[in-house]
């Protein structure tokens, strides 16, 4: 094969930060496109649909979500979108966000400031047990972190409306993970990294319970005070270590190691 048909090598386009753009929000960005790469890389995504948000830093409720039409592993900390509570562009984008994520993402932003990171998914354990009528249970190691951490919204349909708003702050509460019943999760966290643990977490109750689900005999129900403990050591955990900056790290540096750099 000579050099006029050899195979043009695609080249990745350098990801620079804008002058207009300040550190902080450059690093945020960066760990949000990490976050959507993660999210592709452990099979979790949906091809171009589902959304993950992360609020900038400031008093004005504004944040940052994927452009609609691209797959994950096709976002860049530059082509993220900058948005406000309705999901109005407040910085120029040749691309739009995806309508379904405007109610939800922009409901939990607003109603909650402790909420700095929202991932809703839905992948085939946890479509399956959102679609029972008992949803989690909490008799696995996984699930028995979740006690108490989940609310539950009935579903009306795909969430493009605004009357739906207050009705799913009213269903999360002051909890983290946000069932829509008969559709997916949204989970809500402190930050990315907080996050995509609890997402973790919450996909691998889902996939043990399905598996544990399909296998003859009695389940081992865990005491509620055994599931109570679990939720406060996880919260712990994430509360006076960096722990799920770790985890977020490794995972990072896991997804690399096996794809090679983001961008």
């Amino acid at each position: 094969m000579n050099a006029l048909t050899a195979p043009q090598v695609q080249m990745k386009q350098p990801v620079v930060r804008p002058a207009h753009c300040s550190e902080e929000e450059w690093q945020l960005r960066c760990d949000l496109a990490e976050c959507y790469h993660l999210i592709d890389y452990m099979g979790w995504s949906e091809t171009i649909f589902n959304h993950i948000s992360a609020r900038l830093p400031g008093p004005v409720h504004q944040y940052l979500v994927n452009p609609f039409g691209l797959n994950y592993i096709e976002i860049t900390p530059a082509n993220l979108l900058k948005v406000d509570l309705n999901g109005q562009k407040v910085e120029p984008s040749p691309y739009d966000a995806n309508p379904a994520s405007f109610a939800l993402h922009g409901a939990l932003h607003e109603a909650r400031d402790d909420i700095r990171c929202i991932i809703h998914t839905h992948t085939t354990p946890i479509s399956a047990v959102v679609q029972k009528r008992k949803g989690f249970d909490n008799n696995n190691f996984y699930g028995a972190q979740l006690y108490g951490r989940v609310g539950y919204h009935t579903f009306e349909g795909i969430t493009l409306y605004d009357d739906e708003k207050p009705r799913m702050v009213a269903s999360l509460g002051q909890k983290h993970i946000l069932v829509l019943r008969n559709h997916g999760i949204a989970v809500a966290e402190g930050s990315i990294a907080k996050a995509i643990f609890l997402l973790w977490t919450t996909q691998r109750a889902a996939e043990v319970q399905c598996a544990a689900a399909a296998l003859p005999g009695e389940d081992n129900p865990l005491p509620e005070a055994v599931q109570q403990k679990c939720t406060e050591q996880t919260e712990m955990l994430i509360r006076e270590s960096d722990f799920a900056n770790q985890f977020f790290n490794g995972m990072v540096r896991r997804m690399h190691a096996a794809r090679g750099p983001s961008w």
